[in-house]
């Protein structure tokens, strides 16, 4: 039986509620926009670069999304000593470029997985927890409402790329 991406009921952003559960229930949102583009799909369609020049893919904006997850939450708003997913010295873009040979259901589960790791990484931080941002040589100083705020406009950003690349593939639109 051949894989396919599973089907995903979205969780409703919250009307009303206090900041954390908004920026946590928007976040949540996104998520599930995310795999919502990939519903269905087979892993050779979430393979599949369909908007033209871009080589970008449903698989490696999971895989990329799985990477940001533990990037923002983890290894920076709570400082966990772990490396990144899909480091890779000769492609920094590794998680976006190298879906060739990749396992689509693993690479689901992985994402799955880093969610709900960066979710309890920061449950117990307040949204002023601040720390360093210590990438690209800068140490500016930063906070966890920067990195909600951040992933929410991550996600926006790339599930409109998801949108598309979706409808290239089999005509499938919608929010």
């Amino acid at each position: 039986m051949t894989w396919r991406a599973p089907e995903i009921d979205r969780r409703h952003e919250p009307y009303l509620a206090d900041e954390r559960t908004m920026l946590a229930g928007w976040l949540d949102w996104h998520r599930d926009t995310l795999l919502h583009k990939c519903a269905g799909l087979t892993a050779e369609q979430l393979r599949t670069a369909s908007v033209e020049p871009s080589g970008l893919t449903l698989l490696g904006l999971v895989r990329h999304l799985a990477d940001v997850e533990r990037w923002w939450f983890r290894i920076r708003a709570a400082g966990e000593d772990i490396p990144g997913l899909y480091d890779a010295d000769e492609d920094p873009d590794a998680d976006l470029n190298a879906i060739a040979g990749a396992d689509a259901e693993e690479a689901f589960a992985t994402y799955r997985a880093e969610v709900e790791a960066a979710d309890r990484a920061v449950a117990d931080l307040p949204l002023d927890h601040t720390f360093l941002r210590r990438r690209d040589g800068g140490t500016d100083e930063m906070n966890l409402r920067w990195v909600y705020v951040h992933m929410i406009e991550e996600y926006a950003r790339h599930n409109g790329h998801a949108d598309l690349i979706r409808e290239r593939i089999d005509g499938v639109t919608g929010d």
